[in-house]
């Protein structure tokens, strides 16, 4: 019987330097699309998978998404005061129930398969999803909910892909691809930020992921990879070569790399047009730019 994907990991650990100096004092995924942080779309979005149990890995300076994802009551109080009761569940309608969420901490920078890695004896035995807050999907349905159901239909592992410029590969983790089954396709290897001539196809992993618990052991044993850094793909590779059933998703949605500040810019424009309340305001001041 396959296990349902109840916990998430969060990794939250990184400096944000491509945002510096905004990001010196605030996580870049504080920073707001529109008026909520890039955080707390990737909780909702994992709340919509039919998540309960979220796990942050962070490091120095991030109390500000401890908070964020706390009760605020001192808000709470005022608004009620001055008779905006409307907003109390903006800032406090959405936060996970005590005991939902953990924390803990990626001691050095050492690449995104360590910060996976530090969450194991949090998520124990059992199959887990990654979402990558700075990578941001527009979606009817959700994109984790999308891996979900077609997790609960396949098991094992499965990433969310889409393709890109080959002259791109070298900024992604790229499948090599045994078989392709619909918006399913079946995975024989996983290479790491190849460059162009040797990408295996330019299908390529962004960031959602449900992994196999067995990958905390692949990650357990790995080297350095791309970067000087451990690298989660590489942990694939193992858990494909053991028979593990692996695949990539193409996802119904649009992603925007927000650790980019174009993509950022971008992200925020999309929402704003979609927003009844700052569609009209965006769609007249991009008009006046043309």
């Amino acid at each position: 019987m396959k296990k349902s994907v109840r916990k998430a990991v969060f990794p939250v650990a990184g400096m944000g330097t491509r945002f510096l100096p905004a990001t010196k004092a605030i996580p870049k995924e504080m920073l707001p699309i529109v008026d909520k942080p890039l955080i707390q779309y990737a909780v909702e979005e994992a709340i919509a998978a039919g998540i309960d149990s979220f796990i942050f890995v962070t490091g120095k300076a991030k109390h500000a998404i401890e908070d964020h994802f706390d009760l605020a009551q001192d808000v709470e109080t005022k608004l009620k005061a001055s008779g905006k009761t409307s907003q109390v569940s903006v800032v406090n309608g959405w936060v996970p129930k005590p005991g939902q969420i953990a924390y803990t901490r990626q001691p050095a920078p050492r690449g995104l398969g360590h910060a996976v890695w530090c969450a194991r004896d949090l998520v124990g035995d059992e199959p887990f999803a990654v979402l990558l807050a700075d990578d941001f999907i527009l979606a009817e349905t959700p994109c984790l909910r999308q891996m979900v159901d077609a997790h609960a239909k396949v098991g094992g592992s499965i990433v969310s892909v889409m393709e890109v410029p080959r002259e791109h590969t070298s900024r992604y983790g790229v499948l090599d691809i045994a078989a392709e089954k619909g918006k399913l396709v079946s995975v024989r290897d996983v290479v790491e930020k190849p460059k162009p001539a040797a990408a295996p196809s330019n299908l390529c992993i962004v960031g959602r992921y449900i992994l196999d618990p067995d990958v905390f052991g692949c990650l357990e044993n790995l080297s350095e990879g791309a970067g000087s850094e451990i690298q989660l793909t590489d942990a694939f590779r193992p858990l494909i070569a053991g028979g593990k059933p692996f695949h990539g998703l193409r996802f119904d949605g649009r992603r925007f790399d927000c650790g980019e500040k174009v993509g950022w810019l971008e992200a925020n424009i999309a929402v704003a047009l979609r927003r009844d309340d700052t569609a009209a305001a965006m769609q007249h001041i991009l008009h006046g730019y043309r």
